[in-house]
């Protein structure tokens, strides 16, 4: 029993600087992704003023106008695939497909916040438990300095775990709502667009008449 303690003992020891580098790896990715959220928050900010209004008071005469007030290039996924449903004949089968395509992006977008939200906590835990064991043995034996060495290890690990999920976990409830929102609005333009398509239909039956 020993000898099978000891073997776990010296394999959970060899996890700490691994899981340390890894944790350090996602604090970076979380500062990053922190900034990118920053610039499309901004950027969702100055998308919303341009175009809410117009959306919500959007009809079939007022499509053309929707189209000319979109921003000189894609500076969103939004604006991307808006301009996209905008450009191409109404088809309700083809909206469809942009809208789905849609969420598939924007989920991919949520997978870091997701990783950071999740992983961030396991890392942290993981790391806090390793540098305990031996905080408790230099408690035991006396060693005062070799204890707070590894206390200040399990605080250390602890702190940027909870930072790095914190930074996933608020960037994620942004994104879902913006996300959710941006889904709305599609949707939306693709009715007022695919439903001028029997209108059409109506039209051409009756010059055939």
């Amino acid at each position: 029993m020993e000898t099978i303690s000891q073997i776990l003992f010296r394999v959970a020891n060899s996890l700490l600087i691994p899981d340390i580098m890894i944790l350090l790896l996602l604090f970076i990715r979380s500062l990053l992704l922190a900034g990118s959220f920053y610039n499309q928050f901004m950027v969702k900010r100055r998308n919303d003023m341009l175009l809410n209004d117009r959306i919500k008071a959007l009809s079939p005469a007022t499509i053309g106008g929707l189209e000319a007030s979109l921003p000189g290039r894609d500076n969103s996924l939004f604006t991307k695939y808006l301009r996209d449903m905008l450009s191409t004949p109404p088809s309700e089968a083809y909206s469809d497909f942009l809208i789905s395509n849609y969420e598939n992006e924007a989920e991919k977008d949520l997978a870091l916040s997701k990783l950071l939200a999740k992983m961030g906590p396991v890392l942290g835990l993981i790391g806090t438990l390793i540098a305990m064991s031996p905080a408790l043995v230099g408690l035991s034996t006396g060693d005062i300095a070799g204890m707070a060495y590894n206390m200040q290890v399990v605080f250390a690990t602890t702190v940027v775990g909870l930072v790095v999920s914190a930074t996933g976990l608020a960037t994620l409830q942004f994104k879902q709502r913006w996300y959710a929102k941006d889904v709305n609005y599609l949707d939306y333009v693709s009715r007022i667009l695919t439903s001028q398509i029997p209108n059409a239909n109506e039209n051409q039956d009756a010059k055939g008449r």
